[in-house]
Parts: structure tokens; C-alpha cells; sequence
């Protein structure tokens, strides 16, 4: 057994585990997380992924030890707008019928959510390559590329104003 301290959606937690715990083992069973999907535990389908210390991860390749003082992110602990009572990315795949059966929608919207942040370029090979870890079994990609590109209209209405502009310019 091993002590595990961590910040899960802005809430201290701290709990003995076994040694061999994955994180997402911790999220969804520990502290009843179920957010966070188990779909493989190969670390191939990305319905696992959570943000960890500004990172988007599989929580299926990590310790939950690992992640022992760090900052944890679920799909439950992204900030909803006021308006909608979601969070941007959430609202988007809504919006856009991003989601089918929804086992996947979580990771997609955890790596949705991290690609956003980091450096949100709107064009579809950008877009499909931050979603290369996740995988849909249910839809196509045409409706999520468009939930990325919502949400990014919403989140950074500046940027968004911009990157289209660039599209058209190079179409």
C-alpha cells in the first residue's frame, strides 16, 4: 500500500492504495469519478484521458503513486459557463452532435479541451491530429472536428475570428 496526495478538481485528496493502482482505477473507484472511462486499459482508445498537471493523459498508463502530488483533472471538474451550465467544449458537442452512445465523449472532451488550450489551430489535420489518441467507434470525426472548432469560437472568439479568416484565405 501506498499514500496518495493529489488535487483532484481543485479538492485535496489523499487515500492508501495499492501499489499497482492505475489513476484511472483511483478516479473511478476510489473516489467515484465516473466520468472517466475504462476502454481498453491498452492505453489505445483515449476514454480514459484526464488532464494531469497541465497535460492531457490516458489515465489507464499511469500510477495513481505517480500522480501523488500532482493536479487532476476529470470531465466532472472542467468550469461550466454560466449561460449553459456546461463548459465550452461540453456545450460544443452538443451543439454540434458530437457524440453518439457517448463512452468516448469524455476523453475526446478532456483532449478537445487540452488541444484548445495549448494552441488552437481550426484546420481539420490539425484538429484530427490532437485527437489521434482517441478513438470513436459510433461516429465519424466530421461532427467532432466541429464541436472543436465551436468551442474554440466561444472560448477565444478572437482567435477563432482569425483562424477562419486564414482558412479562407488558403481554400
Amino acid at each position: 500500500m501506498v499514500e496518495v496526495q493529489l488535487q483532484v478538481n481543485g479538492v485535496d485528496v489523499r487515500h492508501e492504495v495499492p501499489d499497482q493502482m492505475l489513476l484511472v482505477e483511483f478516479l473511478r473507484e476510489t473516489l467515484r469519478l465516473t466520468g472517466t472511462h475504462v476502454g481498453c486499459d491498452t492505453s489505445q482508445c483515449g476514454a480514459c484521458t484526464v488532464n494531469l498537471d497541465g497535460v492531457s493523459v490516458k489515465s489507464c498508463t499511469v500510477l495513481a503513486a505517480q500522480a501523488s502530488g500532482g493536479r487532476v483533472v476529470t470531465v466532472e471538474g472542467l468550469k461550466p459557463n454560466e449561460t449553459t451550465g456546461l463548459h465550452p467544449v461540453q456545450n460544443a458537442f452538443v451543439q454540434c452532435h458530437g457524440l453518439q452512445c457517448g463512452f468516448c465523449t469524455p476523453g475526446m472532451i478532456m483532449s478537445c479541451d487540452f488541444y484548445l488550450r495549448e494552441a488552437p489551430a481550426l484546420d481539420e489535420a490539425s484538429i484530427c491530429h490532437s485527437l489521434e489518441g482517441n478513438i470513436c467507434r459510433c461516429t465519424g470525426y466530421v461532427n467532432i472536428i466541429e464541436a472543436v472548432r465551436h468551442a474554440a469560437r466561444e472560448m477565444y472568439p478572437e482567435h477563432a475570428a482569425g483562424a477562419a479568416h486564414r482558412e479562407e484565405q488558403h481554400s
